[in-house]
Protein backbone atom coordinates (compact mmCIF):
# COMPACT_ATOMS: atom_id res chain seq x y z
CA UNK A 1 0.00 0.00 0.00
CA UNK A 2 2.78 2.42 -0.11
CA UNK A 3 1.79 4.78 -2.84
CA UNK A 4 2.38 8.13 -3.13
CA UNK A 5 -1.11 8.92 -2.20
CA UNK A 6 -0.28 7.18 1.07
CA UNK A 7 2.94 9.05 1.56
CA UNK A 8 1.13 12.17 1.06
CA UNK A 9 -1.71 10.99 3.34
CA UNK A 10 0.68 10.50 5.97
CA UNK A 11 2.58 13.75 5.86
CA UNK A 12 -0.69 15.71 6.19
CA UNK A 13 -1.48 13.46 9.09
CA UNK A 14 1.88 13.82 10.66
CA UNK A 15 1.30 17.81 10.23
CA UNK A 16 -2.03 17.95 11.49
CA UNK A 17 -0.43 15.70 14.81
CA UNK A 18 2.56 18.03 15.15
CA UNK A 19 0.50 21.74 15.52
CA UNK A 20 -0.12 21.04 19.50
CA UNK A 21 3.75 19.87 19.78
CA UNK A 22 5.08 22.85 17.65
CA UNK A 23 3.58 25.21 20.25
CA UNK A 24 4.47 23.47 22.95
CA UNK A 25 8.18 23.33 21.67
CA UNK A 26 7.94 26.96 21.05
CA UNK A 27 6.70 27.01 24.74
CA UNK A 28 9.96 25.35 25.84
CA UNK A 29 12.52 27.23 24.20
CA UNK A 30 11.05 30.40 25.91
CA UNK A 31 11.43 28.91 29.29
CA UNK A 32 14.63 27.78 28.55
CA UNK A 33 16.36 30.23 26.37
CA UNK A 34 19.78 29.03 26.36
CA UNK A 35 18.59 25.54 25.01
CA UNK A 36 21.85 23.32 23.64
CA UNK A 37 20.95 22.07 20.04
CA UNK A 38 21.44 18.67 21.47
CA UNK A 39 18.98 18.82 24.55
CA UNK A 40 16.84 20.63 21.29
CA UNK A 41 17.33 17.63 19.61
CA UNK A 42 16.24 15.36 21.85
CA UNK A 43 12.63 17.42 22.46
CA UNK A 44 11.98 17.08 18.97
CA UNK A 45 12.54 13.82 18.98
CA UNK A 46 10.53 12.85 22.42
CA UNK A 47 7.62 14.98 20.62
CA UNK A 48 7.93 13.08 16.99
CA UNK A 49 8.67 9.77 19.36
CA UNK A 50 4.97 9.95 21.11
CA UNK A 51 3.27 11.16 18.02
CA UNK A 52 4.66 7.92 16.29
CA UNK A 53 4.01 5.66 19.05
CA UNK A 54 0.33 6.53 20.16
CA UNK A 55 -1.11 6.06 16.80
CA UNK A 56 0.00 2.63 16.93
CA UNK A 57 -0.98 2.28 20.43
CA UNK A 58 -4.50 3.41 19.02
CA UNK A 59 -4.41 0.93 16.16
CA UNK A 60 -3.81 -2.09 18.90
CA UNK A 61 -6.79 -0.80 20.67
CA UNK A 62 -8.91 -1.04 18.12
CA UNK A 63 -7.97 -4.28 16.61
CA UNK A 64 -7.61 -6.12 19.99
CA UNK A 65 -9.44 -4.46 23.00
CA UNK A 66 -12.38 -2.15 21.35
CA UNK A 67 -14.64 -2.03 24.43
CA UNK A 68 -11.14 -0.54 26.49
CA UNK A 69 -10.44 2.28 23.66
CA UNK A 70 -13.87 3.27 23.67
CA UNK A 71 -14.04 3.95 27.54
CA UNK A 72 -10.60 5.87 27.47
CA UNK A 73 -11.65 7.80 24.19
CA UNK A 74 -14.14 10.09 26.66
CA UNK A 75 -11.16 11.09 29.42
CA UNK A 76 -8.02 11.36 26.46
CA UNK A 77 -8.81 15.14 26.25
CA UNK A 78 -9.03 15.95 29.92
CA UNK A 79 -5.81 13.66 30.80
CA UNK A 80 -3.75 16.04 28.22
CA UNK A 81 -5.27 19.46 29.40
CA UNK A 82 -4.75 18.16 33.37
CA UNK A 83 -1.19 17.37 32.08
CA UNK A 84 -0.27 20.84 30.34
CA UNK A 85 -2.38 22.77 32.88
CA UNK A 86 0.22 21.76 35.79
CA UNK A 87 3.09 22.19 33.73
CA UNK A 88 1.73 25.86 32.06
CA UNK A 89 0.50 26.26 35.36
CA UNK A 90 4.08 26.23 37.03
CA UNK A 91 5.80 28.30 34.31
CA UNK A 92 3.37 31.19 35.08
CA UNK A 93 3.95 31.14 38.71
CA UNK A 94 7.53 31.27 37.89
CA UNK A 95 7.55 33.81 35.72
CA UNK A 96 5.31 35.73 38.04
CA UNK A 97 7.49 35.24 40.82
CA UNK A 98 10.39 36.37 38.71
CA UNK A 99 12.19 39.57 40.21
CA UNK A 100 11.31 41.51 36.96
CA UNK A 101 14.48 40.67 35.88
CA UNK A 102 15.50 42.04 32.32
CA UNK A 103 17.86 38.95 31.56
CA UNK A 104 16.12 35.97 29.68
CA UNK A 105 15.52 32.97 32.38
CA UNK A 106 16.83 29.70 31.92
CA UNK A 107 14.75 27.18 33.30
CA UNK A 108 15.86 23.82 31.71
CA UNK A 109 12.99 21.32 31.01
CA UNK A 110 13.25 18.28 32.92
CA UNK A 111 12.74 15.04 31.60
CA UNK A 112 9.60 14.31 33.05
CA UNK A 113 8.20 17.60 32.13
CA UNK A 114 9.14 16.49 28.78
CA UNK A 115 7.80 13.04 28.85
CA UNK A 116 4.57 14.93 30.31
CA UNK A 117 4.42 16.96 27.69
CA UNK A 118 4.94 14.10 24.64
CA UNK A 119 2.19 12.53 26.24
CA UNK A 120 -0.08 15.39 26.74
CA UNK A 121 0.28 16.55 22.81
CA UNK A 122 -0.13 13.31 21.75
CA UNK A 123 -2.28 11.52 23.64
CA UNK A 124 -5.26 12.51 21.29
CA UNK A 125 -3.49 10.58 18.59
CA UNK A 126 -5.06 7.24 19.95
CA UNK A 127 -7.96 8.34 18.04
CA UNK A 128 -5.98 8.25 14.81
CA UNK A 129 -6.02 4.14 15.53
CA UNK A 130 -9.11 4.76 14.34
CA UNK A 131 -8.28 6.16 11.04
CA UNK A 132 -5.82 3.67 10.16
CA UNK A 133 -7.84 0.87 11.32
CA UNK A 134 -8.12 -0.71 7.91
CA UNK A 135 -4.48 -0.75 7.42
CA UNK A 136 -2.48 -3.98 8.30
CA UNK A 137 -0.05 -3.40 11.21
CA UNK A 138 3.14 -2.83 8.86
CA UNK A 139 1.41 0.03 7.10
CA UNK A 140 0.32 1.46 10.37
CA UNK A 141 3.71 1.53 11.56
CA UNK A 142 4.67 3.06 8.61
CA UNK A 143 2.07 5.58 8.54
CA UNK A 144 2.64 6.53 12.14
CA UNK A 145 6.75 6.51 11.43
CA UNK A 146 6.21 9.14 9.03
CA UNK A 147 3.71 11.50 10.95
CA UNK A 148 6.21 11.30 13.86
CA UNK A 149 8.87 12.27 11.10
CA UNK A 150 7.33 15.03 10.52
CA UNK A 151 6.25 16.07 14.32
CA UNK A 152 10.28 15.92 14.62
CA UNK A 153 10.63 18.27 11.71
CA UNK A 154 8.39 21.01 12.39
CA UNK A 155 9.18 21.01 16.39
CA UNK A 156 12.98 21.88 15.57
CA UNK A 157 11.10 24.45 13.60
CA UNK A 158 9.50 25.42 16.91
CA UNK A 159 12.12 25.64 18.98
CA UNK A 160 14.04 27.85 16.89
CA UNK A 161 10.72 30.43 16.58
CA UNK A 162 10.47 30.29 20.33
CA UNK A 163 14.42 30.94 20.38
CA UNK A 164 13.82 34.02 18.75
CA UNK A 165 10.61 35.21 20.44
CA UNK A 166 12.61 34.16 23.82
CA UNK A 167 15.04 36.48 22.77
CA UNK A 168 12.80 39.54 22.34
CA UNK A 169 10.19 39.31 25.15
CA UNK A 170 12.66 38.62 27.95
CA UNK A 171 12.01 37.33 31.67
CA UNK A 172 8.31 37.39 30.74
CA UNK A 173 8.86 34.47 28.68
CA UNK A 174 7.94 31.82 30.72
CA UNK A 175 4.62 33.67 31.25
CA UNK A 176 3.60 33.39 27.65
CA UNK A 177 4.93 29.63 27.14
CA UNK A 178 2.47 28.66 30.01
CA UNK A 179 -0.09 30.27 28.76
CA UNK A 180 0.38 28.35 25.52
CA UNK A 181 0.36 24.82 27.02
CA UNK A 182 -2.97 25.83 29.07
CA UNK A 183 -4.51 27.39 25.50
CA UNK A 184 -3.08 23.83 23.76
CA UNK A 185 -4.95 21.80 26.62
CA UNK A 186 -8.13 23.47 26.49
CA UNK A 187 -8.36 23.09 22.52
CA UNK A 188 -7.95 19.68 22.93
CA UNK A 189 -11.22 19.60 25.61
CA UNK A 190 -13.14 21.60 23.32
CA UNK A 191 -11.96 19.97 20.13
CA UNK A 192 -12.82 16.61 21.57
CA UNK A 193 -16.73 18.58 21.75
CA UNK A 194 -16.41 20.08 18.03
Amino acid sequence: MTDISFILQSILLGFGLAMDSFSVSIADTLVEPKMTKAKGLGIAGMFGFCQMLFPVIGWFFVHSLLSVFYVLEEFIPWIALALLAYIGGNMIKEGITDNGDADLPDRPVTFPQLVMQGIATAIDALSVGFTIAEYEFRDAFLCAFISGAVTFLVCIGGLKIGKKLGEKIGSKASILGGCILIFIGLKVVIDSFI
